[in-house]
């Protein structure tokens, strides 16, 4: 019998170890099969909210924000290829810049309430992002850029548009991050799995895989208790 889990995925577009944790806790997912029933919820975290809308140069941000040095930022982004490399996915190297992502947090709300029957359009379009941002070095804080996205995630280009225009779930979006950082929250990615058990960061598969049937096990012993 399967275990019903639900997770809250705390996350930012522009954070690498995102997209890192996000597939290793799909492969996890795959691999423990029918032990679980998971339900993936996408919560919006702004690494930086006060990002204006063209961005900034990667290293000069990482340079002002960490006081990192050219070579400490080379030999991370290094060791970010690989891991994806290890996961199926492709961090493309180069220059980008970092862009404000609220109106793509806000298109992700939009996308969770369109998925209806829970057909996976949030994750695709999520997926989408991270794929735009890091793969293809794409502006995802621009309107056209998002609705291109959107697109190609399976969700209406004239419905994301109306979003985009018209600022819809600003204050939706702005209450859920104030929920998660309430909750402790400040750093991503963070997992919340049933509404009690944290994990943080881009963990191996395998600490997925482990962490998942603890958190089953201690759920089970604390039914039995209760029965």
């Amino acid at each position: 019998m399967s275990t019903p889990l639900k997770i809250d995925f705390i996350s930012d577009v522009s954070c690498p170890w995102c997209i890192i944790g996000l597939r290793a806790l799909d492969q996890a997912l795959e691999h423990l099969g029918d032990e679980v029933q998971a339900q993936i919820h996408f919560q919006p975290f702004e690494l930086n909210p006060n990002m204006g809308r063209d961005g900034q140069e990667i290293f000069e941000h990482i340079a002002e924000k960490y006081g990192s040095t050219r070579e400490q930022y080379q030999a991370n982004a290094e060791n970010i290829r690989q891991r994806g490399a290890e996961l199926g996915f492709v961090f493309r190297q180069g220059e980008r810049r970092i862009y404000n992502t609220f109106d793509a947090h806000r298109l992700l709300h939009w996308a969770a309430l369109e998925d209806k029957g829970h057909q996976g359009k949030q994750q695709a379009l999520k997926e989408a992002l991270f794929t735009a941002y890091f793969s293809q070095h794409a502006n995802v804080s621009s309107h056209t850029v998002l609705a291109d996205i959107a697109q190609k995630a399976g969700l209406g280009r004239a419905g994301a548009e109306q979003v985009l225009t018209s600022g819809q779930y600003a204050d939706e979006v702005r209450a859920l991050e104030q929920l998660w950082t309430s909750r402790g929250v400040s750093s991503v990615p963070t997992m919340v799995f049933n509404d009690q058990y944290a994990v943080t960061g881009g963990q191996p598969v395998d600490v997925f895989v482990s962490a998942i049937r603890q958190i089953v096990s201690e759920q089970g012993s604390i039914v039995n208790a209760a029965d």
